[in-house]
């Protein structure tokens, strides 16, 4: 596939020789055509929204089912907060649907992703300008009321995707009781779960100069996060103005060390790190979910 950035580089370019009259009206769209959001998967041409349940039809939803195409569902959960001076508070939202959207693609069309949680259990990060946050209680009655609706309609397994560190814990702590309550194969996942042990790890190990231990992995806005942002949305990485000398935070004297360092390491990130990361997240979770479905 084209990269994002090399197809808005390329459409930019055509845009400026359209506007020279340089370019036709049939070869402009058939520049764009060439360009679109396509993936090539067992050996067929298809849409990339059409693993997104948003982006799909009732009619598309209820002739999957019918057909029993449609196995499985993931259900993406982030956040909405601050990632330091230099990342869009989407990130965790971002990453998660990313890694969940090219995982169904991967075993399409067996997979739809649901719409994301984009609010998550931020509490701690309220102090820094923008951040949002539920309750726990909110969060996981959200995510229960999601999985909920998939049921109803005939999808028995689910596998939460998660991309926030502040859902880990309690969506671990509750999946096993939602899958009883549901009655149907539920697990729950953070993305990052993927290099915590075996060949991801010592994948990660290699490119990752800041490291992989608990405070490195995922990071916050670090060398893992910015790295991702930087393959999969660099629009989003905003480094210009940044100065933490004339930044007005209000953080205790630790935070405020922590906070640096994040940015400091932030600074090894690179695009290519970033694929190598998102390839072995999007294998892992593609793999745990065709286990769920007895597919492998």
């Amino acid at each position: 596939m084209i990269s994002l950035a090399s197809r808005r580089e390329f459409l930019h370019e055509v845009s400026a020789w359209a506007s020279a009259g340089l370019l036709s009206d049939r070869a402009i769209s058939a520049a764009a055509q060439a360009t679109s959001a396509v993936a090539r998967v067992e050996g067929a041409y298809i849409d990339p929204r059409r693993v997104l349940l948003w982006e799909s039809t009732r009619k598309e939803i209820r002739e999957a089912l019918e057909s029993g195409r449609l196995k499985a569902a993931i259900v993406p959960t982030g956040s909405t907060e601050q990632h330091n001076e230099h990342l869009a508070m989407i990130q965790d939202t971002a990453s998660a649907v990313l890694v969940a959207q090219q995982a169904a693609l991967a075993l399409y069309p067996q997979v739809t992703v649901a719409t994301p949680v984009a609010v998550g259990i931020s509490p701690y990060w309220m102090d820094r300008q923008g951040t949002l946050t539920l309750r726990e209680e909110t969060f996981l009655a959200l995510v229960y009321d999601i999985c909920g609706s998939l049921r109803h309609h005939g999808i028995r397994t689910i596998l939460i995707v998660n991309g926030h560190g502040g859902n880990d814990q309690p969506l671990k702590r509750h999946v096993a009781e939602f899958s009883q309550k549901l009655d149907v194969k539920l697990d729950a996942c953070s993305y990052w779960d993927a290099f915590a042990e075996g060949s991801g790890r010592e994948e990660a190990k290699k490119i990752m100069e800041s490291g992989i231990g608990a405070d490195d992995l995922p990071g916050h806005a670090a060398e893992f996060e910015t790295s991702i942002a930087l393959a999969a949305f660099p629009e989003r990485v905003h480094r210009d103005g940044v100065d933490y000398d004339r930044a007005t935070l209000k953080l205790d004297p630790a935070e405020a060390r922590k906070d640096r360092r994040h940015y400091q390491n932030s600074l090894l990130a690179r695009r290519e790190k970033g694929e190598v990361l998102i390839r072995i997240a999007v294998e892992w979770v593609a793999t745990r979910l065709q286990r769920m479905t007895g597919n492998r």
